[in-house]
């Protein structure tokens, strides 16, 4: 919140100026800058730590310094408070150890649309109710929790977890996909936390997703050792990956090709081949290929999951096939 220190500058000054004394002009410095730091919010236990008694809190709200949002937690200023700043009281007001989740922390990631709901913290302790916020308990280890924008929140695959257990399947995968599109990355995969949560509520939901589709957040480099194996286990070459092949005055980047069979295999996962843009670039591609005399076809994760067999035979005869000179 740019600007709400020199506010309190200034109110200070003034005060100070009657009093004859700095102290104030001091700590108001610092609440100002707290605020700065935490989109405009600040909780009673970080005003203790600056030695703002509970008097000195009664007379900043008073004077109109701070303005109450939830117990303990206070906006500085007279600004508007934007969502993160409402995020962030939520947070504050959950306890100390509390971290935004489940959909809220969906939205902060931009995993789901629409309107914000009710704020919804995760923390490891009971405690006394918060109104106008929901408030989940359970003990979070590091490798779960993260910041984004200086909000404490559940990292990206916890959160999808989590909103396993709360929202309809068809928003989960919907979620999951945007993860994948956005490229999110985590420590912790959804398979790690079936295997350290596997009775969570939620986790019958996201088994069945994996099973189903190709795994929210895998990678390009992990499709390409996984299609490498693949090779290795039927007996198949190996192509050159990613290496640099021009086409009408453009250099081309493949996935995978055999120059000498004039053969052309595309690893196609749903964060890089999922948009409107991509697909119509993918087909201006193949056709531009084709009519060049190279043959491309396209290969996803799901297919060598369940039809490993019908994929090797398909490339062995394409690999045996000869290849037609170019034009």
């Amino acid at each position: 919140m740019a600007g709400e220190s020199s506010v309190f500058q200034s109110m200070d000054e003034k005060r100070s100026a009657r009093a004859g004394s700095p102290r104030g002009t001091g700590i108001d410095r610092a609440i100002g800058e707290l605020a700065d730091r935490q989109h405009g919010v600040v909780a009673r236990r970080q005003l203790d730590a600056l030695g703002v008694g509970r008097g000195g809190i009664d007379g900043r709200i008073a004077r109109g310094q701070l303005k109450r949002l939830h117990s303990s937690v206070y906006a500085v200023g007279h600004r508007a408070l934007k969502s993160e700043g409402r995020l962030l009281a939520a947070v504050l007001a959950a306890g100390p150890d509390a971290v935004l989740s489940h959909r809220s922390a969906g939205r902060l990631w931009e995993l789901l649309p629409g309107p914000p709901s009710l704020p919804e913290t995760t923390r490891p302790r009971s405690g006394s109710r918060r109104p106008g916020i929901v408030v989940h308990r359970a003990a979070l280890p590091p490798d779960e929790v993260t910041e984004v924008d200086g909000i404490p929140v559940t990292s990206p695959f916890r959160t999808l977890f989590d909103l396993a257990a709360v929202v309809r399947k068809r928003q989960l995968e919907r979620a999951m996909n945007e993860a994948e599109i956005r490229q999110l990355t985590d420590r912790l995969s959804l398979v790690d936390l079936l295997a350290r949560y596997p009775g969570k509520r939620g986790s019958k939901v996201v088994r069945d997703l994996l099973a189903s589709q190709e795994p929210a957040g895998i990678t390009q480099s992990e499709l390409e050792e996984l299609f490498v194996a693949f090779l290795d286990t039927h007996g198949l070459p190996r192509p050159r990956f990613n290496a640099t092949l021009p086409l009408r005055g453009r250099l081309l980047r493949p996935d995978c090709v055999w120059v000498d069979r004039r053969l052309i295999v595309e690893l196609d996962g749903r964060a890089v081949h999922g948009t409107e843009q991509a697909f119509e670039l993918d087909r201006r591609r193949d056709r531009e290929l084709l009519a060049e005399s190279w043959r491309s076809t396209r290969v996803t994760w799901l297919q060598l999951k369940d039809e490993p067999e019908a994929i090797a035979a398909d490339l062995r005869g394409l690999l045996a096939a000869p290849a037609v000179a170019g034009p």
